[in-house]
Formats: structure tokens, C-alpha cells, sequence
């Protein structure tokens, strides 16, 4: 039987358990719309720490300012269609950008030891069964590799209006997407993860703030275990059977942010 191989990105897979539905369309049948200014605002916020880190890790480091340029240059010249009709203006959205990029690289960076900043990974394949075969390709994004008393670990940069609450980073709803890193890290590198996953939290409205908070057995989630099947498993058999269930209450079931809300009878 000739196999049939489906090229999905990695850092897309834990959405897959948001709604399957909306993944379907994003990532399987090509449908796409404007990303939201706060999206275009974690992507800038990203390509600005994710700079700064790289140059500290390769032993030639640069100031804060120096990488700044490029979180407004990602602003002023966005890298995908962005609707701008959200609350978040573009002076506004580089203000705070600005906030926490500066926070970050003063305050949080200098704690870790890298070992890679957006690593670029093997394609990791998943045999869905009956030919067809899933290969997750990609880099780790807005994703760094930590070194520290207790080993490797993923430390994963998430921004938004809620990404930190009472003073620890949101973690609920990440654990798929750290899960998924930790296997391309091992399947790249050859090397274990023996660390807890970090959320490293920066929210985006209100006064910037950053926080972290652990995950642990992120992989556990992915693999499964003798007491309950991993989504790996689950999300094998989704592909091979092609039902990707909806999710009307998924926070992203919205027009703004979905492609098949038009023609989707799930919602309300």
C-alpha cells in the first residue's frame, strides 16, 4: 500500500484538540484569514526576545535596543494580513510590545542558560494506519531549550491578554503543544528531556507583566501511559478517518478568528 504523507506544522498540533474542525480547514484544506493585531503583537514580541537570546547564547550578545528593531520592524511591516479593527492600535501595540520586550531581556533572560532558541527540527513522522502518515515539520516556535539543575527542558514564550494571572503564567490548554516539542527535541537531538516544561508568560493588555509557571509530563500527555491512550493515538485516528469534530465552545469559535465560521453549522 502506497502511503499517503500529510505535512502539518508542529507547533499546530495541540490546536487540533481545540477544535478539530477549525484545524481541518487552517491547516489541512488551506483556509486562511487576517490575524489579529495581538497575534501580530506575540509574533513581534517573539522575533524580538528570540533575537536577543540567540546572539547572548552565541556568545556575541546585543543590547535590548539593538533588538527591539526588530519587534517594530515586524509591526510595520507585518509578515501575514493583519485586521486592525481590534481595540489594540499600532502605536499602542508597539508601546507595550517595547514594555516587554525591555522587561524580558533585562529581567527574565539572564536567568536561563540556552541551549537552542527555535530549534529547527527533524520531521517527525506518526503512521496513522491503513498509508496514512502525518509528518510534523518545522521549528520549535517562540520555544527555547533550558539548561539547569534539573537537566533540559522547553521554556515556551506565550503572550496575550490573559497569559498571566495572579502572578504565574496561564498554562491550561498548552500541555499538547509543549508535549509535541519535547518529543521533536528528543527525536532532533538525541538528548532526553528530564526537565518540567516552562510556560514563560507575558501578557499584552494592561500593564505588561511576566510570569512563569511549570508543566509537567507534557510528553505523558502526547505518548500516553498504561492507564490512558495519548493524543498522538487520538489525533492518529481523527486523520485517518477524517472526522475532525467541532468545538462551539473553543475560545477561538468566532469569526475573527476562524475561516470556516461562514459555512460551520456548529456554532450558535
Amino acid at each position: 500500500m502506497s502511503e499517503s504523507v500529510t505535512r502539518v506544522r508542529a507547533s499546530s498540533w495541540g490546536s487540533l484538540f481545540d477544535c478539530a474542525h477549525r484545524w481541518e480547514g487552517t491547516h489541512l484544506l488551506g483556509l486562511q484569514m487576517p490575524s489579529s493585531p495581538r497575534a501580530l503583537l506575540g509574533t513581534a514580541i517573539h522575533a524580538s526576545t528570540a533575537a536577543f537570546d540567540a546572539a547572548r547564547m552565541a556568545g556575541a550578545p546585543i543590547t535590548p535596543d539593538d533588538a527591539a528593531g526588530v519587534l517594530v520592524d515586524t509591526l510595520h511591516t507585518p509578515p501575514y494580513d493583519v485586521d486592525w479593527t481590534d481595540d489594540l492600535t499600532p502605536p499602542k501595540a508597539e508601546a507595550t510590545g517595547l514594555k516587554l520586550h525591555t522587561l524580558y531581556c533585562q529581567d527574565w533572560s539572564p536567568r536561563f542558560e540556552f541551549a537552542a532558541v527555535e530549534l529547527e527540527t527533524k520531521p517527525f513522522r506518526i503512521d496513522c494506519g491503513r498509508g496514512q502518515v502525518v509528518e510534523l515539520v518545522g521549528t520549535m516556535d517562540r520555544s527555547r531549550i533550558r539548561r539547569g539543575a534539573g537537566g533540559i527542558g522547553i521554556a515556551d514564550l506565550k503572550t496575550g491578554a490573559t497569559a498571566v494571572a495572579k502572578g504565574l503564567a496561564k498554562t491550561k490548554g498548552h500541555a499538547a503543544q509543549v508535549g509535541t516539542y519535547e518529543l521533536l527535541f528528543e527525536h532532533t537531538t538525541g538528548e532526553t528531556i528530564t526537565a518540567p516544561a516552562e510556560i514563560v508568560g507575558m501578557k499584552t493588555k494592561g500593564t505588561p507583566e511576566i510570569a512563569v509557571a511549570e508543566i509537567r509530563n507534557a510528553r505523558d500527555v502526547m505518548v500516553g501511559t498504561d492507564q490512558f491512550p495519548g493524543l498522538i493515538e487520538i489525533g492518529a485516528e481523527m486523520l485517518r478517518t477524517g472526522l475532525f469534530p467541532p468545538n462551539p465552545q473553543s475560545m477561538m469559535c468566532h469569526q475573527r478568528y476562524c475561516a470556516r465560521w461562514s459555512t460551520c453549522p456548529y456554532h450558535e
